[in-house]
């Protein structure tokens, strides 16, 4: 069988798969296709089968994958060699010899970075997304010196946990990155223009650095855990402080030419609205943020004190006349604002998160309610939320690291894969 006829197959065994997983698999890549590359998509597709049905044998692996059992204790070893997995209990069948079980490593893990305006929040989370740590920490204006926090934070944490092995740090950005270059083009609600945040953390840490925006970090779980089962266009909604868009079209995470594609929220729907981060009057964010929230409510209730998003949504739930309006009014914005959306891409599903969704049972359908009433032609999309509001872009940027760390990713993405910082060796026990 040729070169390409072998990572042909293996692309539509990955593909064909409807029980798990992450299948965004490029097949533009599929006419100059090597044996390296269909080996890689094999190991995906065992990575995930394990992380799907773990424990799992290897003589399941093997039925599960359709591969051959040589081709799975191939895998097997690479994957037990590079830590991803760890062996387990031995389980005696009804007949044949007893099996050794396999599952993911517990003791593998990641740092995630979710970096908003104002503070940062760091976490330790493992293979399974279980979070093991967060904390945060304040962030000074000037960026040199709140990565010198955040690294000295992460430090601190690594040592809580020195018996981990850490993959690397994935970081969620409230703005575009370059997909080259992975430095920050845009941020404005950061103020953070053209900062090298990738080279400064692995300076400070010395383990690799994935950087995307918070709504393509918040996606890349929803891909990674398997829960976009079916779906091939989807858009995620972020909301915060701003709102970010990423975009899920044909079954592929989309970033455009140079990172910036799904800026629906710094589109202007209201040319006399206030001036958005960005320069520009009435974006579709200045209404639709949990800021946008925040400045109603102030409008409503000039006397009231000063409060945060998490404060306001508690009044609001509370039945606060001035709270409960101004959440109201920034629901109202969100779901007409989705019009951008549905009229530009036309999803079958879009998925919300951020804080708004703490009490979406009450928000929730005044969103839908907007939603069903511009649509163009209908049936309106799905309308859902992802992920907990305030841990879901860690999640994000776990997933996000992990994703790009796959073998088929690293080896259809050469700019991006460079050879990566020496990790620190865990402690013999």
């Amino acid at each position: 069988m040729s070169k390409k006829r072998i990572a042909e197959s293996a692309a539509r065994q990955y593909v064909s798969g409807r029980s798990h997983g992450v299948r965004n698999i490029d097949l533009s890549s599929a006419q100059s296709a090597s044996s390296e590359i269909a080996r890689d998509i094999n190991r995906d597709i065992v990575l995930e089968f394990i992380r799907f049905r773990q424990p799992v044998s290897r003589v399941d692996l093997s039925r599960l994958s359709g591969l051959q059992p040589s081709t799975i204790s191939a895998i097997v070893e690479q994957l037990l060699e590079e830590k991803w997995i760890k062996e387990g209990a031995v389980v005696q069948g009804a007949r044949g010899r007893p099996s050794t079980m396999l599952s993911v490593n517990s003791d593998l893990v990641t740092l995630a970075l979710d970096l908003r305006p104002d503070r940062a929040i760091v976490a330790i989370i493992d293979l399974s997304g279980r979070f093991l740590a967060h904390e945060t920490v304040m962030l000074l204006s000037d960026p040199t010196a709140a990565i010198a926090r955040i690294v000295d934070r992460m430090q601190q944490l690594r040592k809580q946990h020195a018996d981990k092995s850490f993959e690397g740090v994935g970081v969620s950005v409230p703005g575009r990155v370059h997909p080259v270059t992975q430095r920050i083009l845009m941020a404005p609600n950061l103020k953070w223009h053209d900062f090298d945040l990738k080279g400064a953390l692995e300076a400070g840490l010395g383990l690799q650095v994935e950087l995307d925006n918070d709504a393509n970090a918040c996606l890349a779980s929803e891909l990674w855990n398997g829960r976009l089962q079916g779906v091939k266009n989807a858009v995620l909604v972020a909301i915060s402080e701003g709102v970010g868009t990423s975009i899920f079209a044909g079954g592929q995470l989309q970033s455009g030419f140079n990172g910036l594609a799904g800026e629906f929220g710094h589109i202007p729907v209201d040319s006399s609205g206030p001036v958005c981060g960005c320069g520009q009057r009435g974006c579709w964010e200045i209404f639709a943020s949990s800021r946008a929230a925040l400045r109603i409510y102030k409008e409503l209730a000039p006397k009231a004190p000063s409060c945060n998003i998490q404060e306001l949504l508690r009044m609001a739930e509370e039945g606060e006349a001035a709270a409960e309006k101004a959440v109201f009014r920034q629901a109202k914005s969100l779901g007409q604002g989705l019009r951008l959306i549905t009229a530009a891409l036309s999803p079958e599903l879009i998925l919300i998160t951020g804080e708004i969704t703490s009490c979406w049972d009450k928000f929730g359908p005044t969103v839908e309610q907007e939603l069903q009433a511009t649509m163009l032609v209908k049936p309106a999309p799905r309308l859902a939320i992802a992920g907990d509001g305030y841990l879901a872009r860690l999640s994000g940027a776990s997933a996000m690291l992990l994703h790009r760390h796959a073998s088929y990713h690293r080896s259809t993405h050469p700019v991006q894969s460079r050879k990566r910082p020496v990790k620190t060796a865990r402690k013999k026990k």
